[in-house]
């Protein structure tokens, strides 16, 4: 039986006099699309830009030679062969004669895949907006929380935060110095259980007439079977304190576990029916190519990526700036 009825222990923020300060070293630490793909680029864009580079001619060596470089670049087999397939139709379709017309043809449909990504989410609609965030361990879910709040702190929207991951012995600390960075309520509790420090925090909103509920979660793999159903438990629990809660799911994914990713989207999917997608640390991998394979699965929007490690290094995903520093040259 879950102890909705405990004691709630509440952190509330001070001042810190050296905020605008970090502000502002946050802000000049953004990096570009081209700087943060720099690593998925040399493994992906290159090693395609060299495939056209070196054939002149269209035929099944240059498709060949294609599908190897996707697949030794995290994208995935099921991605890998829908792409080849719509660029070969496309190159025998329109008779294309050389292999600068088939990278275009290539570009065009890996542009289409991403878009797939960048379609907005089907908003549900309540008061407080409660986002549940889930991910497995070391994604950087708490981090993204902390970005999350900023950004919608700056909108002029009223942010609590629940300190929901009471597995991992940090992650409370670490929560509550995200929440005195952006001025905000934190709600945790002593000994308490996901469910409970959730349903709690979504009480509290209600009652002091918060926008947005931001509710952590312990990281877990995906195989640890009685750790997804504890999940899908909270979810349960949420709906009780507010009936439109969660309004969304965000997974947060780190973007160098490559094609596990995608095994991740559809666990975590399965689990909670996830609504939205952060993935995190995407300029220190060469592994963004797991995209096209994640939205090859289903067309779950990416909202943002995380390019750096900044409290503003969390930018809205674009399918088309992903694609242009991919190629860039």
């Amino acid at each position: 039986m879950f102890s909705f009825l405990k004691p709630r222990k509440v952190s509330k923020v001070s001042d810190n006099s050296e905020e605008a300060a970090q502000t502002a070293s946050d802000s000049m630490s953004r990096k570009s699309w081209a700087d943060s793909l720099s690593l998925t680029r040399s493994k992906l864009g290159k090693r395609i830009a060299e495939i056209f580079s070196t054939n002149t001619l269209v035929d099944d060596d240059l498709f060949e030679q294609l599908e190897t470089v996707l697949l030794t670049s995290d994208v995935g087999v099921s991605a890998t062969q829908q792409l080849i397939k719509k660029t070969r139709a496309i190159a025998k379709k329109n008779n294309l004669q050389t292999a600068s017309e088939v990278k275009g043809a290539l570009k065009t449909e890996m542009l289409s895949l991403l878009n797939r990504l960048s379609n907005p989410s089907q908003e549900k609609a309540g008061h407080p907006y409660v986002i549940l965030i889930a991910g497995v361990n070391g994604a950087g879910k708490t981090t993204t929380i902390g970005k999350l709040t900023k950004q919608f702190t700056e909108a002029g929207k009223s942010v609590l935060l629940a300190a929901g991951d009471t597995f991992r012995a940090a992650a409370e600390e670490q929560i509550k110095i995200w929440g005195e960075r952006n001025q905000v309520t934190v709600v945790s509790q002593e000994r308490g259980d996901s469910a409970a420090v959730i349903f709690d925090a979504i009480q509290s909103a209600q009652s002091k007439n918060i926008d947005i509920v931001l509710a952590d979660t312990a990281g877990r793999l995906p195989t640890q079977k009685h750790l997804m159903a504890e999940l899908e438990k909270v979810k349960r629990v949420m709906s009780k304190a507010i009936d439109t809660a969660p309004n969304e799911v965000t997974l947060v994914i780190d973007a160098n576990t490559g094609q596990n990713a995608i095994e991740q989207v559809k666990s975590f999917d399965k689990a909670l029916g996830v609504d939205s997608i952060v993935l995190t640390k995407l300029d220190g991998t060469a592994k963004g190519g797991c995209l096209f394979g994640v939205a090859e699965y289903r067309d779950i929007p990416i909202k943002y990526v995380g390019i750096g490690e900044g409290i503003e290094d969390l930018i809205p995903f674009s399918a088309e700036d992903f694609i242009d520093a991919m190629f860039e040259e």
